[in-house]
């Protein structure tokens, strides 16, 4: 039997978890920063995937392995250390705008950065905004509804 995704949407509020899982003032208005920004880009309000995930749009995906779920069309968390952004598709235009996004370190699945001041905020809406188109060609997701 499949493993079941630990990674789903929650009913838990964003803010709330914003406020009550982030303690350095800095990181809580970068947090809010980018919760007006995905939200702006996206045209999807803030979801909380698992615990401390915050979604935008969702999408599904199936592996040639039969394991399928739903996830986030772009995201962030922000960790302790460092903010996971969910934010990259790898296509030709993300690579390119890579080299103009600033301080970060790349993930499997993420970028990681430690403040929304060291990157440059246009590269990452490009980001974002290609990975939803990428998203919208390749996968069943609720951007095609927009």
């Amino acid at each position: 039997m499949a493993k079941a995704n630990k990674t789903t949407e929650t009913t838990v509020n964003a803010t709330d978890f914003i406020n009550s899982f982030v303690e350095k003032e800095e990181k809580k208005a970068d947090s809010f920063q980018l919760i007006k920004l995905m939200s702006e880009w996206s045209g999807f309000e803030p979801k909380m995937w698992g615990p401390t995930i915050i979604g935008f749009g969702s999408y599904h995906y199936k592996y040639a392995s039969g394991h399928e779920g739903d996830m986030p069309l772009i995201g962030f968390s922000p960790r302790k250390a460092e903010f996971s952004l969910y934010v990259y598709s790898p296509t030709e235009e993300n690579k390119h705008l890579l080299d103009d996004f600033g301080k970060f370190k790349m993930g499997k699945a993420c970028i990681y950065v430690k403040k929304l001041s060291d990157i440059n905020i246009d590269v990452l809406e490009k980001m974002c905004k290609e990975t939803i188109e990428y998203l919208n060609k390749n996968h069943e997701c609720a951007c095609r509804e927009k």
